[in-house]
């Protein structure tokens, strides 16, 4: 018989939100309950108006007037994170958790300190890397400042748990270098719901967006520097060269009304305007408009854990062209088309030669579904925490090692 455990998921984020992490941690938490476990996510205030079954969500009070979602730092969210510290440690009390599960940097400092206070074991989920993301979104200035903390943030912050579960072999890899031991960093993928993709309604998409001939490429995304959708743009004018009918369709679930006047303002310089639209997604529209692309795109450089997008693209099928770096759970010409060099013009190739070969296009989409059972779903997921969970212990499992000082933040044992 299986243990279950009193589990409280730490989300230092909007949730549930349109969009890669929240998204994540819904589907986590909910699979976990499924299995019999008691799940609270501990949150922000901001949510998007998602359906949530078998999960408590504990929420810190409002403060500010802004309730929109966005993705990034702000100063609302620094308040919102000391306050997850007392709202933590009261949910850990009163409903006698036994498993603290952080998602974010700043949930891994809450659930350390909270963790620290009440014995509770702390497993951090390590998705990204703050050098690889911090510095993007413009908030500390100057910018070597931003790189500085980003730094210190990914050499201090994921120590402090006492197992951290890594996205990827290669994000597994970055914390190793960061000198932590090898048998404190598992490696368990991110996950997808394969049944959420198996209907999508093409023509809708192509209906209301008027593209019913079209060569339609998609990016489902977040509209964020980082994101790399500069490169997306530049290629698609390359496209264009090839395939006059082409159409670039930029689909945010999150959307950062700056971001999309940024975005707005590139196509236009390029001369793309009339073929590049820009609209919202909502999560029960997004399986509609998977269905209607031709090539899906992940246009990221570099992603040290799996994109939320590039999961989605796999579960509905769809032919992918994606950076290297972003897309290391695929392989080139097996199950998606890979750029290793980052250049527009070579992702521009990448799109011309799925869409001038839509035989070999629909098998890569194939391939690339045919990963998710057994490997990318969250019933096969949810297993593997499991195990990490039973292998956290709390102080008051410890008391038989031998006796040592401990500072609040020294790492844990």
């Amino acid at each position: 018989m299986k243990n279950l455990y009193s589990i409280a998921m730490v989300a230092a984020c909007p949730f549930p939100a349109n969009h890669g992490t929240p998204a994540a941690i819904r589907e986590m938490s909910q699979e976990l309950a499924r299995r019999g476990h008691s799940v609270r996510v501990v949150t922000y205030p901001l949510h998007d108006d998602i359906a949530i079954s078998g999960i408590a969500i504990d929420r810190v009070r409002q403060i500010g007037r802004s309730r929109k979602v966005r993705v990034g730092p702000g100063y609302q969210r620094l308040v919102f994170d000391l306050l997850l510290v007392f709202k933590l440690l009261q949910v850990v009390r009163k409903h006698r958790i036994d498993r603290i599960h952080a998602h974010n940097y700043e949930a891994a400092l809450v659930a350390a300190l909270v963790g620290r206070l009440t014995g509770v074991p702390v497993i951090y989920n390590a998705i990204n890397t703050m050098i690889g993301e911090l510095p993007s979104y413009d908030f500390i200035r100057p910018r070597f400042l931003a790189k500085a903390l980003a730094r210190l943030l990914d050499q201090f912050a994921p120590r402090l748990a006492d197992i951290i579960v890594a996205d990827t072999e290669e994000l597994r890899g970055f914390l190793l270098e960061k000198g932590l031991p090898s048998d404190r960093v598992i490696t368990i993928h991110s996950g997808v719901s394969p049944e959420m993709f198996a209907r999508g309604d093409a023509d809708k998409i192509r209906t209301q967006f008027s593209l019913q001939n079209a060569r339609l490429i998609l990016y489902a995304g977040t509209f964020d520097a980082f994101q790399g959708l500069d490169y997306l743009l530049a290629a698609f004018l390359a496209v264009l060269a090839k395939f006059p009918d082409a159409h670039l369709l930029l689909a945010g679930g999150t959307i950062n009304p700056a971001h999309q006047r940024r975005i707005a303002s590139a196509a236009e310089k390029l001369g793309i305007a009339s073929q590049v639209t820009i609209t919202s997604a909502t999560l029960d529209q997004l399986p509609d408009f998977l269905a209607a692309a031709d090539v899906a795109v992940v246009p990221r450089p570099e992603s040290a854990g799996i994109p939320t997008k590039l999961l989605n693209y796999m579960a509905a099928a769809k032919p992918i062209v994606s950076f290297a770096k972003s897309a290391t759970i695929l392989e080139h010409n097996k199950n998606a088309h890979l750029v290793l060099k980052v250049s527009a013009d070579d992702l521009a190739k990448g799109i011309v030669e799925l869409l001038a070969h839509p035989e070999r296009a629909r098998d890569l989409g194939r391939n690339a579904q045919a990963l998710i059972a057994g490997r990318f779903d969250w019933s096969t997921i949810a297993e593997q925490i499991e195990i990490v969970y039973a292998r956290a212990l709390g102080k008051k499992n410890r008391a038989n090692e031998p006796c040592r000082r401990r500072s609040l933040f020294a790492p844990p044992l």
